[in-house]
Formats: C-alpha cells, sequence, structure tokens
C-alpha cells in the first residue's frame, strides 16, 4: 500500500468521524428535551448535596437523570402520626419493614427476618396508599426515589433500558432507599405478545435487576409499589412484591378517626357532631372526607364574610350546617360519577 492510499483512507477516517460527531452534536442540539436533561442533572446535584450522599460516588449520566427524583425524608410532609384509621397497617410496615432494617445486627443471622425487597400497597383510589409509602420512608429515615413512568421513557431506542437499570444502581449507591412507583400497573402491567419490543425488554430488565436485590441479603433498597388495579399488575412482578397490604374504604371507626385528624386545629362551632359526619359519610374515602372538611370550611368562610365587612380567621367558625351541605354537594358528585352506590344515607 502506497502512501497516497495511505493518506486517502486516512482523510476518509478523519472525515468520517468528525461527521459523526457533528452529527451527534446537531441531534443533540435538536432534540427537544436538551434543556430538561440539563435541568434534571443540576436537580439532581443539589438533591444530593442536600442529601449529603458522598461526593467520591461516581454516578452516569443516567443515574443523575433519575436521581432528579430523589426526595429528602426530611422534606416530606406527612408522618405516620397524620395517618388515622390504619393501625393495623402501620404496625405491619413497623414489624415487617423498619424494624428489620432500624436493627440488621439483631436480625442479621436469619433469613426469616429480612426485610422483603418488594410492598405492594393497593385498594381503593383515595386511601391513602401513597401518603402510607411517604410516610414509610420518613419513619425508616431511608432515601425515597419517587419514580414515575416518564421516568423511564426515552424516544431513543435502548435509552429506556438503561434508566431502568439506573434506578437499580443508582438506588445500591445511596442506599438505604426506597424506589416507590405510584400507579405501579402503568409501568408493569402484565405482559402480552401485543407489547412493544422496547417496553418489553424494559420490563424483564427491570425485573432482572430487581432478582438482584432479592438474593443480597446485605442490599438495603426495597421497592415499594401502589395501585387500585392489582389485576392488572404482571403476576411476575407480583411475585416479586411478597408483602402485600390492601387499603379499603375506612370503616365508621376509621372515619371518624380521619376526620378528627383533619379538624383537629380548627375552629369548629359547638353544633358540629363528628360522630355524625362519619355515620353520614359511608362509602366515602379519606381524600373525600377532606374534601368534605375543605368545603365546609370555604362555607364556613362564605357565611362569615356575610356577616361581617371584615373577615378574621381566627373568628370564623365552621358549623354542622356547613358540613352538611358540603356533604350534600360531594355526595351528589359521586353518585353522577359512579362511585357511590349508597342511597340509604340520610340526613336525618
Amino acid at each position: 500500500m502506497n502512501e497516497e492510499t495511505k493518506f486517502m483512507i486516512f482523510r476518509v477516517a478523519l472525515a468520517t468521524a468528525f461527521t459523526c460527531v457533528a452529527v451527534k452534536w446537531m441531534v443533540d442540539q435538536l432534540d427537544p428535551t436538551r434543556d430538561k436533561k440539563l435541568k434534571a442533572k443540576k436537580q439532581a446535584q443539589a438533591i444530593m448535596n442536600k442529601l449529603k450522599i458522598t461526593t467520591n460516588l461516581q454516578f452516569t449520566d443516567y443515574e443523575l437523570s433519575i436521581a432528579s427524583n430523589l426526595v429528602d425524608p426530611e422534606t416530606i410532609p406527612v408522618s405516620w402520626k397524620d395517618i388515622a384509621g390504619l393501625d393495623d397497617v402501620l404496625q405491619e410496615l413497623r414489624d415487617t419493614l423498619i424494624l428489620p432494617i432500624k436493627n440488621k445486627n439483631l436480625f442479621g443471622g436469619s433469613q426469616l427476618l429480612q426485610p422483603p425487597k418488594g410492598v405492594l400497597l393497593h385498594g381503593p383510589p383515595g386511601c391513602g396508599k401513597t401518603m402510607v409509602a411517604k410516610a414509610t420512608a420518613k419513619e425508616a429515615g431511608m432515601r425515597f426515589l419517587n419514580l414515575d413512568a416518564s421516568a423511564l421513557t426515552d424516544k431513543w431506542y435502548g435509552e429506556s433500558q438503561k434508566l431502568a437499570t439506573a434506578v437499580f444502581t443508582l438506588a445500591v449507591k445511596i442506599q438505604p432507599c426506597i424506589i416507590f412507583i405510584d400507579e405501579i400497573d402503568s409501568l408493569l402491567r402484565s405482559r402480552d405478545t401485543h407489547d412493544h419490543e422496547a417496553t418489553a425488554m424494559v420490563k424483564a430488565l427491570f425485573m432482572s435487576m430487581w432478582d438482584g436485590l432479592i438474593t443480597d441479603n446485605k442490599c438495603c433498597v426495597v421497592v415499594m409499589g401502589a395501585t387500585n388495579r392489582p389485576q392488572d399488575v404482571d403476576k411476575a412482578i407480583l411475585r416479586r412484591m411478597p408483602a402485600s397490604f390492601y387499603i379499603g374504604l375506612p370503616i365508621i371507626e376509621q372515619r371518624n378517626q380521619v376526620i378528627n385528624v383533619i379538624l383537629q386545629h380548627e375552629n369548629l362551632a359547638d353544633d358540629v357532631e363528628l360522630d355524625r359526619l362519619a355515620r353520614l359519610t359511608e362509602g366515602f374515602s379519606g381524600s373525600d372526607l377532606r374534601e368534605l372538611c375543605r368545603t365546609a370550611a370555604v362555607y364556613g368562610m362564605r357565611d362569615s364574610l356575610k356577616n361581617s365587612s371584615e373577615y378574621s380567621p381566627e373568628v370564623q367558625q365552621i358549623n354542622m350546617d356547613n358540613f352538611l351541605q358540603a356533604f350534600q354537594k360531594i355526595r351528589e358528585s359521586k353518585l353522577h360519577c359512579g362511585t357511590l352506590h349508597l342511597s340509604r344515607i340520610d340526613l336525618d
């Protein structure tokens, strides 16, 4: 091979390399999510510093992208004291999950007393599943990775698989950590032949990485999911979540506790009967009860403004009529939506 041929090959290789770099730069510049990714990395770095995660750990770009979903347990606004009517569930979580995590030295010799690597919270919507997950992370002092489907989706082929891998590699680096997936049925629903190839690969990779956690007893990473459609979650995923807790609609005693917690700092009139409200609200979820109290407070504020030109939160009171008006409004809305099927509820 003469010198001229070698020089030509060198020029072609150099031009090809330059073209590849230029095309990649142009694609990156034209990527509509570029600014979002840069913002996520900056956010992740800020969260890492706040959580005092050791800086000598090396994080990939994919791990930093996932890290933007991290939540500092100290900033979680809810604790178990804010959850009413779920004493049995909280006690089970304390014994099953938190006690083994906080007492590794005591239970390290037993395979049966290790914390589960998968926890499923299921039940009707609005009953406190997400709140329980956040409060559990705060109670355990674990880092909380609030994951959603959008965090694992990317328009480039193969990127979603790398993000799915990064979820677990990041969690292992920053353990103890809870990976929380709200509406887990939307991300890890049952597989079928109509699944897109990329979606099927993400699910398979997710389960493979999860198995790595299960076989490592020293790893303190827990995957926690919440759903109101457990029948849509893939059976292989359900197998990896042996600790399952049903959080249903509150019964009368639980509704009474929930209402008392919501109204503990409110100014109530003497005619308010919380026991009666608990009886009336059969079929209401925890979020329905909060909305009932909020609407009643708005009605109380409206009455105060009618009676006085100057509004003062200190003197505003919520009376029983405000609660009954709010109850009628929410009950009618739920009946029209088909989420309440009780016709025997009576105001008397």
